[in-house]
């Protein structure tokens, strides 16, 4: 995989880097999304294909992204199809550290060493290059307001960007209701990322724990992800042990 395409992942922490602030938004529920995100990439690049709820591997070749290669092989010792909930909600927390120190490595990123209340060290992250950032962000604005269905990539983007809770950090108040309202609604364009967007949602808000296959089947399930989804509702964060000083 070439390196003149930005993959979701550094897409989606990117767009939660704060350029005032140089920590990401939504930190408790970021590694969730790259999770996410990696499996929306490795679709695309034709590695893996949705099964049902479940992610099944199709073509083991690597990729050339060490990240998302260490990724397929990880889904390739499973042996057989994973459900998505079970793979985003696994052990395997750090992503975020992980793509900060990649995207500093390719120069999207520097690190500025720093102190809380004068005494903890703290890393925060401010991007080299932010018409980078913005042409992300413009993509899903276009996507908002012309209501033009988006090409895949956006699409997954701005699901998993509504799945972390990124909405009211891109587009606050009530003046951004609205555009937070046809975020959530981008899910629909791409199954992949619906898919994954929908996983992660459902990591949050412990519904990972249950088999989809209980009393109510199909139509039980499906009421669930209306209701994960529906506006108001708010949703639980993840409290993993990935509540860190830095770049939190």
């Amino acid at each position: 995989m070439g390196r003149s395409r930005r993959t979701i992942p550094e897409e989606l922490l990117l767009l939660a880097l704060d350029p005032a602030t140089g920590t990401t938004a939504q930190p408790q529920s970021l590694d969730l999304g790259l999770a996410g995100a990696q499996l929306v990439e490795l679709a695309l690049a034709g590695r893996i294909a949705p099964d049902g709820d479940r992610i099944a591997v199709v073509m083991a070749r690597p990729t050339g992204d060490p990240t998302l290669d260490s990724a397929l092989e990880l889904l390739r010792r499973r042996g057989s199809p994973v459900r998505a909930v079970h793979w985003i909600g696994g052990p395997r927390l750090g992503l975020r550290q992980i793509y900060l120190a990649h995207l500093e490595r390719c120069g999207m990123v520097h690190a500025v060493a720093g102190q809380m209340c004068g005494v903890l060290p703290t890393t925060r992250y401010q991007a080299t290059d932010t018409a980078i950032s913005r042409d992300i962000r413009a993509r899903l604005d276009s996507a908002i307001r012309t209501g033009v269905p988006p090409d895949p990539r956006t699409a997954a983007l701005a699901a998993l960007a509504h799945a972390v809770g990124l909405g009211k950090h891109l587009y606050p108040g009530n003046e951004g209701r609205s555009s937070r309202s046809r975020l959530r609604d981008l899910i629909r364009h791409d199954p992949m990322g619906g898919l994954v967007a929908h996983a992660v949602m459902d990591v949050q808000n412990g519904v990972g724990a249950q088999p989809r296959r209980s009393a109510g089947g199909p139509a039980a399930a499906a009421g669930a992800r209306a209701t994960a989804t529906a506006p108001g509702v708010p949703m639980q964060p993840h409290r993993g042990s990935m509540a860190r000083a830095v770049a939190h």
